[in-house]
């Protein structure tokens, strides 16, 4: 968990990229930086991962390829350790827009064994590529231009804006009010979420079993060992909005806060087909390099966490470097089960861009 990967119980994940000059090795994003690193460094072509509040999008971002979390229940999550579960989505990251949508259509689909999965058809999302976006309107949302948004992440968005227009989309402003309240929301119903899930491991039916004198020795060596620093954080700051005194004060005001998150993009979407934003707020950091406090580093899900607590899809487009030689990603968002608009304009997105930058081989 985490949007470091530092924090992995198998060591730190390693982002093939590197500042111009500068060696020390940077973070691929979280959580699912491996999958991204994979394929940024040519080990893949593809790999599937898994979004939460942003683990596809942002490692998209920082490894400069393409990643989309697909709606809420677009791909079966059977399979994958429950984190979530009303915000768990798996989806693809690839080197490009295409080639995302082929292994999202090939991962799509109703399965009797997810009860989250929805039994909808699945589109070529492949075709939709091709389609453009002229006569589309774009929405831009003004709550996403917080007042210390760096000067390259606010350059590359009007740039993205700039392309669309110029492809003949009509560019529309939009407001979210709730989305301030996205990340305090997604940090108190998905850690909820997490404790109530991660229970089971416990040693006797899941998790590494670690031995102990008596069951409660048995289960405190187990969690301790099968859980690393940054999980059994979220389990203890879930445990304690769900106990008794306090699942009124947050869980459940946090639940109603998420209806109006998903009410403002509802609105949104009356008006406009997609709408545009930094995938990010900073490229890859070096690691280590980022303060030990975890709420700082939840910041970095501040543009991936609205969208997830919605279940609406988002795609992360690499789209520009930054001073430092480092990707940076453009982020589309889509109505419901309306993948193929957001692909639609995140291919738009990537032939303006003309992204061909990769990372140098290590000596």
């Amino acid at each position: 968990m985490g949007s470091s990967n530092m924090t992995s119980a198998y060591g730190p994940v390693t982002n093939p990229w590197q500042r111009r000059g500068d060696a020390a090795p940077l973070v691929p994003g979280g959580s699912s930086g491996g999958s991204a690193a994979a394929v940024a460094a040519n080990i893949a072509m593809g790999a599937t991962a898994t979004d939460t509040g942003g683990s596809i999008r942002q490692p998209a971002s920082f490894c400069g390829i393409a990643g989309i979390k697909p709606t809420y229940g677009r791909c079966s999550r059977w399979g994958i350790v429950a984190f979530a579960s009303s915000l768990d989505q798996a989806g693809p990251v690839a080197r490009s827009v295409e080639d995302c949508a082929i292994l999202l259509g090939s991962m799509s689909g109703y399965d009797a064994k997810d009860s989250t999965s929805v039994d909808v058809a699945v589109p070529d999302f492949r075709a939709a590529c091709a389609r453009g976006v002229k006569g589309m309107k774009i929405g831009i949302p003004a709550e996403y231009r917080p007042e210390n948004l760096p000067g390259e992440i606010a350059a590359l968005w009007e740039q993205g804006i700039g392309w669309l227009r110029e492809a003949g989309a009509e560019i529309v402003d939009v407001s979210l009010p709730h989305t301030k309240y996205g990340l305090a929301t997604y940090y108190i119903v998905a850690p909820a979420e997490a404790s109530s899930n991660l229970a089971r491991y416990d040693g006797v039916r899941f998790g590494a079993r670690v031995e102990g004198e008596d069951l409660i020795d048995l289960y405190e060596r187990t969690r301790a060992a099968g859980f690393g620093d940054e999980v059994k954080r979220r389990i203890m700051i879930g445990t304690y909005v769900l106990s008794a005194g306090y699942y009124e004060a947050y869980y459940l005001r946090a639940q109603k806060v998420r209806a109006l998150i998903l009410r403002d993009f509802t609105e949104a979407f009356a008006k406009v087909d997609a709408l545009l934003t930094p995938t990010a707020p900073s490229a890859a950091f070096a690691q280590g390099e980022k303060p030990s406090d975890p709420v700082q580093m939840y910041l970095n899900d501040v543009f991936t966490v609205p969208a997830s607590m919605a279940g609406i899809p988002g795609l992360s487009v690499p789209a520009g470097l930054d001073s430092q030689g480092l990707p940076l990603g453009l982020q589309v968002l889509g109505r419901h089960f309306d993948e193929e608009s957001v692909f639609a304009v995140g291919a738009a997105l990537e032939r303006a861009a003309g992204f061909s930058a990769k990372p140098a081989v290590r000596a």
